[in-house]
């Protein structure tokens, strides 16, 4: 079992599993970040098997905190499209190589990053009014297969459930139930592509204290910086990092 002896790779992981922690603290969106910086210093795959079991044990925390407000009807609609979508990620990560996957997770990023700040921008990508249930299942089908390429599942999720118009609690609790039974569901997927090894799960064990940290620091941070002001760095980095995945994946 060999771990990296390179101190950026440590640097750019510890600022990838920080961001994690921000999100799961507070700084909604932000954990969509980590595998694109990831993938910068080591296998996407890998990055993101080794960040799965750190964000299945702070879903503990959300579900239990959100375990009475949630939407059953958006779950029963979501989570067989979320399957589908895994599936069709893990056989992408199966059937191609490192760099076009890195190239996939470049797409996902600049996609992200543009969604996230065309408010900012004066644009909106977001669906009038209640959207028609199919589409949820279409929406949670995308939103699983980011989610198993890079666990950014975050947008199309939100663009189909904010059109339903949950109070705020009912939204962030079905949020972090949908993404702690799909993150469950990511499981066998990794197991099959060989990432749950003994050398991912020991860089697990080893970040898996600053990610706890870093929750309980997004929780206190939220509370006195602009998320909206943070939010805005991050993209922008999304966007430039998302870039340079793509043009390593092209050379």
């Amino acid at each position: 079992m060999n771990l990296p002896g390179d101190i950026i790779f440590y640097g750019v992981a510890s600022g990838a599993v920080f961001l994690v922690g921000l999100a799961k603290g507070g700084f909604a969106g932000l954990g969509a970040a980590a595998i694109p910086l990831l993938a910068l210093v080591m296998d996407p795959v890998a990055a993101a098997g080794m960040l799965l079991p750190i964000l299945m044990a702070q879903d503990v925390v959300s579900v239990w905190a959100f375990r009475k407000c949630f939407d059953r009807r958006t779950l029963v609609l979501t989570i067989p499209g979320a399957a589908i979508g895994i599936f069709l990620g893990w056989w992408l990560a199966a059937v191609v190589d490192a760099d076009a996957v890195r190239g996939f997770v470049g797409i996902i990023a600049l996609a992200f990053g543009v969604y996230r700040l065309l408010p900012i921008l004066g644009g909106r990508m977001a669906l009038t009014g209640p959207a028609p249930e199919w589409l949820g299942t279409v929406m949670g089908s995308v939103a699983g297969f980011t989610s198993q390429i890079a666990h950014a599942g975050g947008p199309p999720f939100q663009i189909w459930a904010l059109s339903r118009n949950f109070p705020h609690l009912v939204f962030v609790g079905t949020s972090s139930i949908f993404f702690a039974i799909i993150n469950w569901l990511k499981v066998p997927a990794y197991v099959a592509l060989g990432q749950f090894n003994a050398a991912n799960m020991m860089l697990t064990a080893l970040f898996m204290p600053l990610a706890i940290l870093s929750t309980f620091a997004g929780v206190w941070l939220v509370k006195r910086v602009s998320p909206a002001r943070f939010n805005v760095i991050i993209n922008v980095l999304m966007i430039l990092v998302g870039l340079e995945l793509v043009r390593q994946a092209l050379i």
